[in-house]
């Protein structure tokens, strides 16, 4: 039985990831910084309700104990572990540092353990398509950092471009390295934490708690197919050393979700747009408005998808069927 050590095992995308992963037959190695939370993770996972095959280790990005011993045994790693806020923290580095030392200890892991084949590293669109006007994001484009792309985009840029680098410096990588680049993840929750940012959007517009919305587009992705690619990709030798786009090829406007939201019955989703002009002139004094600014600002871009096709056979769960879900999901946790 092949073994995977899988960073960030609370967040919403891992815990989707191990699940996926318990069901193909794989043992789970999974990293928490707060071991208290091993509980909630094991409750979420419907596979192997005593969960024999799951073992988690304390790791924290910042801090270089536990790695070595915990990547020692296994064939894989996802590294899915990256802090992310929805406002602009006070200092940038509050999200490149950890995003950055996080990605470099899960390689040096990988490379100090004599049996890891492959590194599956979550990347994100942000590290595509922000600091240009290209309509048309393609796996070989990079965000460019030195525009004013905010702190979270320059993280995930700037992780993954460290990545790349480790790997290309390497005579001959005893791994190889696939990167996966989610647009906006929608989709069930398994856990009970809705703090993650779409299931904070999604709760508070079907709860009425927005009056307006921005008029900003982004690409979207089920975090099911998310868990999928991830996970097709350990044995999927087309994937080697590529950056897998995995989000809808065109950007959907965030009123689209509205009104998919109220023709399903929610009937509080909003209905009006923030004036733009509003955002942008607020943008400088507040934090929030400052990550809106930038993506109202950015526009409507579509991704070119045409190789993750082509490589896995993919084909994305409808943007109904993903928000619908997730609602329900939330739904169930707010009757607990």
């Amino acid at each position: 039985m092949e073994k995977v050590l899988v960073t960030g095992a609370s967040g919403f995308i891992a815990s989707h990831c191990i699940n996926e992963l318990l069901n193909a037959g794989y043992a789970v190695k999974g990293s928490l910084r707060n071991m208290r939370r091993e509980d909630e993770v094991r409750k979420s996972l419907k596979k192997d309700s005593e969960n024999h095959k799951l073992e988690f280790y304390k790791l924290d990005l910042l801090d270089d104990e536990g790695w070595d011993k915990a990547a020692f045994d296994c064939d894989y790693l996802l590294h899915i572990a990256s802090p992310f806020t929805i406002e602009e923290p006070k200092k940038e580095s509050f999200l490149i540092k950890p995003a950055l030392e996080g990605t470099l200890r899960a390689l040096n892991a990988a490379k100090n353990s004599s049996k890891v084949k492959k590194v599956v590293l979550t990347s994100s669109m942000a590290a595509i398509a922000y600091g240009h006007d290209k309509q048309l994001c393609k796996p070989e484009d990079w965000t460019d950092t030195t525009k004013d792309v905010g702190a979270y985009v320059k993280s995930k840029t700037i992780a993954e471009k460290a990545a790349w680098k480790f790997i290309h410096s390497e005579n001959e990588p005893s791994f190889s390295m696939t990167t996966i680049h989610p647009g906006m993840v929608f989709g069930p929750l398994l856990s009970e934490d809705t703090d993650g940012a779409s299931a904070e959007l999604l709760s508070k517009m079907i709860n009425g708690k927005f009056p307006a919305l921005p008029d900003a587009y982004f690409t979207v992705v089920d975090v099911r197919d998310v868990a999928k690619l991830h996970v097709e990709s350990l044995r999927n030798k087309k994937s080697d050393n590529k950056r897998i786009i995995t989000t809808s090829p065109q950007g959907i406007n965030i009123m689209e979700i509205s009104n998919i939201l109220r023709k399903n019955g929610y009937k509080k989703a909003p209905q009006n747009f923030i004036p733009t002009k509003m955002i942008n002139s607020l943008a400088p004094f507040n934090k929030e408005m400052k990550s809106m600014a930038a993506m109202v600002n950015r526009g409507s871009y579509g991704a070119d998808i045409t190789e993750t096709i082509s490589i896995f056979n993919w084909e994305p769960i409808s943007l109904e069927k993903t928000l619908i879900d997730m609602c329900n999901s939330l739904k169930q946790i707010s009757i607990k």
